[in-house]
């Protein structure tokens, strides 16, 4: 698959969708470049799920313009549909069948169907192929989830919370998935709640507080442009615990060095976290 990542895959400007009174999406801007990783951030209520169900058509919006693979999602045809993928967090597969029998039941959707048993082996599931789906373990339905939203060839794949409820192996385990469709060329839109899964994974990430963006970039720029300095920690001489934040950490330490004649008592020096960035932009920072 060729990308070209000066392209955006998805373009959103101004997006705005209302529940009666409440305002799910409130003006949210967004850019996704062909080809790359991209982390949607935020807390429950953000707009999250909704914007991705406007990406994909499955939503009427009340407001601004969407553009995903150069088609508006509100007139998007059958040929446009075929080249988005999307793994809901609900499961989709009928437990009835086998896992062959599913993705290849599923290749009747597309018009240029990839290869079911190429399919299968790339989520890890060949040893599985002949099971029936409730035999599956959960972290097993998942890459079958996975597995049928790529099944199409998406040049586009939308994944919302795909790893909620997984052990850490699991999830893990998932993340290879991801970055092996990251490495074929496909754009991936990932919601998560997970701060260390987006960081693992995504190339940019955007957060989003009450239905519109707060801050977009890669994830050590969030923390360069968003943290609150780095915090130094040392014991001192009679045992006591001493920390300060800083914005100077270096020129800190070069103080305390000074004042203790070389070595620092069990000094630290611990830089702001994605989490931290996260919890300061959605003005939840009290709550850790």
């Amino acid at each position: 698959m060729t990308t070209h990542t000066n392209d955006l895959a998805v373009d959103v400007r101004g997006l705005r969708k209302r529940y009666g009174d409440v305002t799910a999406v409130d003006g949210l801007d967004l850019g996704i470049r062909a080809g790359e990783v991209f982390g949607l951030l935020g807390p429950n209520g953000a707009g999250k799920s909704t914007t991705v169900e406007i990406l994909q058509g499955n939503r009427d919006r009340d407001a601004g313009e969407v553009s995903v693979l150069g088609a508006d999602p509100a007139h998007g045809t059958r040929a446009w549909r075929s080249r988005v993928g999307i793994v809901w967090q609900d499961e989709s597969a009928p437990a009835e069948l086998t896992v062959a029998e599913t993705v290849r039941h599923f290749t009747r959707y597309y018009p240029a169907p990839r290869d079911p048993a190429e399919v299968i082996a790339l989520v890890g599931l060949e040893a599985k192929a002949d099971s029936r789906i409730k035999a599956l373990s959960g972290g097993q339905r998942r890459r079958l989830d996975v597995a049928l939203g790529v099944i199409g060839g998406p040049e586009l794949l939308l994944l919302d919370e795909p790893t909620t409820g997984f052990d850490p192996a699991a999830r893990r385990q998932f993340w290879d998935l991801i970055r092996k469709l990251a490495v074929e060329g496909t754009t991936i839109l990932l919601t998560t709640h997970y701060l260390e899964e987006a960081e693992a994974l995504a190339d940019r990430l955007a957060v989003v507080t009450r239905g519109r963006v707060v801050a977009t970039g890669e994830p050590a720029t969030l923390r360069e442009r968003f943290g609150t300095g780095a915090t130094v920690e040392w014991t001192e001489p009679d045992g006591a615990a001493r920390a300060v934040r800083t914005d100077t950490p270096t020129r800190t330490v070069a103080e305390l060095a000074h004042r203790f004649d070389g070595e620092i008592p069990g000094l630290t020096v611990t830089r702001p976290t994605l989490e931290d960035v996260y919890l300061r932009l959605t003005g939840q920072e009290e709550a850790r």
